[in-house]
């Protein structure tokens, strides 16, 4: 195959779990994919050696001082790849026109913009980035629609919804999804226990491999409220069709029940690589690099109800997503400004769900006409979560 035949990539977020378990995945299929594009937000000695073993046409930073860094550096070792800087440089990154595929891997609300912008460039999106759909919702939907962009989910949970359902979607034969959840590291933790949890133990995650911010939010289960917002508008099913149910093992990562009482599962090994190739590759499929799934030495599967009392943040985004307008973007805006001072140690763990819950409260839902009247919501909530997180703070 020549380069021109090669299916070209940007992938937005490349310093992160995602986007280096993507390059992890390309590198094992080099006869299909080329690297167009690589951004990332500051840490741009990681971009630089992805830029200088993949050589990307194009590199972008949303600092811009870190941008120059990165420029320099590329040039001093005889790089040609361009270098763009600043969240308009990212987003220019993201709609790229010769690129095939973005994979939007950007963690938080930041990833809203240039995943739009790629969106409106009419790409197929593999959506890794969860807080985009939970933060614009149907304004992200219907964008989808409007510009004929393909959206592919590369949440492990999603993807297997993806996989177990019908070519055509959620239909009538289809009586609800049921997301699985690990439980984190705490599962089976009272209220009383988690009081004193450290940083060091949220993000030491049992099963998957993510960054710290995705660790704690799957410790409090908040990832998993996430991941029930996202799944209403990406399979477009009203709130009351999809439960959530624990899986210690994270074998099972997520099953569709049809009417007739069957249930579809994907399962496979706790390994993000696995989606991530399922979406690049969809319908066909290749080598992700991920270990085999050996049953003969699965000793059982287990499953259980959430536990709403200890873990208050999974039942908060089902409240924000029945009382709709941007409610769901407060909980984000709030849950991220949390989950920072809880990782700086300015605040307690069980502490995080209670300023979410607070900001919900004290904020005003309304339904927002456009990207940039939400993204106001975004930040008024942000600022009553940072107040509340200096009265309430370690």
């Amino acid at each position: 195959m020549t380069d021109r035949s090669l299916e070209t990539v940007t992938i937005l977020g490349a310093t992160g779990s995602i986007g280096r378990q993507t390059l992890d995945v390309l590198a094992r299929n080099p006869e299909r994919y080329r690297v167009l594009g690589l951004t990332a937000g500051h840490r741009w000695r990681e971009l630089a050696e992805h830029c200088l073993t993949w050589r990307p046409r194009f590199a972008a930073l949303a600092d811009e001082q870190a941008a120059e860094a990165l420029r320099n550096h590329l040039r001093e070792a005889g790089s040609h790849t361009q270098v763009l800087a600043g969240h308009a440089g990212v987003a220019e990154v993201a709609a790229l026109q010769e690129a095939d595929t973005v994979v939007a891997a950007i963690v938080g609300a930041a990833g809203v913009r240039p995943t739009l912008a790629a969106v409106e460039a009419g790409k197929k999106i593999l959506l890794a980035n969860k807080e985009t759909l939970v933060v614009t919702g149907a304004l992200f939907m219907e964008a989808v629609k409007r510009h004929g962009a393909t959206l592919l989910p590369v949440d492990s949970e999603h993807n297997a919804i993806f996989q177990c359902l019908p070519a055509d979607g959620v239909g009538p034969g289809v009586r609800r999804l049921l997301l699985t959840a690990s439980g984190g590291p705490f599962r089976g933790w009272t209220r009383e226990q988690l009081t004193a949890v450290t940083p060091e133990q949220a993000v030491c995650h049992p099963n998957w491999d993510m960054g710290p911010k995705i660790s704690v939010d799957s410790a409090t289960l908040m990832n998993k409220g996430l991941e029930y917002i996202e799944a209403c508008w990406l399979f477009d099913v009203a709130p009351e069709r999809i439960d959530v149910v624990i899986h210690p093992q994270s074998v099972v990562h997520s099953m569709v029940e049809y009417l007739d009482g069957s249930v579809l599962a994907q399962m496979g090994t706790p390994d993000m690589r696995t989606p991530i190739a399922c979406a690049l590759s969809w319908p066909e499929r290749i080598e992700s690099g991920a270990s085999r799934l050996d049953f003969a030495t699965l000793s059982s599967l287990d499953f259980q109800a959430p536990d709403n009392d200890a873990f208050p943040c999974l039942g908060l985004a089902r409240q924000a997503m029945e009382e709709g307008g941007a409610a769901t973007a407060v909980l984000n805006a709030a849950n991220e400004e949390a989950v920072a001072a809880f990782l700086d140690r300015r605040l307690g763990f069980n502490a995080i769900g209670a300023v979410v819950e607070e900001t919900l409260q004290r904020t005003p839902s309304s339904r927002c006409a456009d990207v940039d009247a939400v993204m106001d919501v975004d930040a008024r909530a942000r600022d009553l979560a940072r107040s509340l997180i200096r009265e309430w703070a370690c």
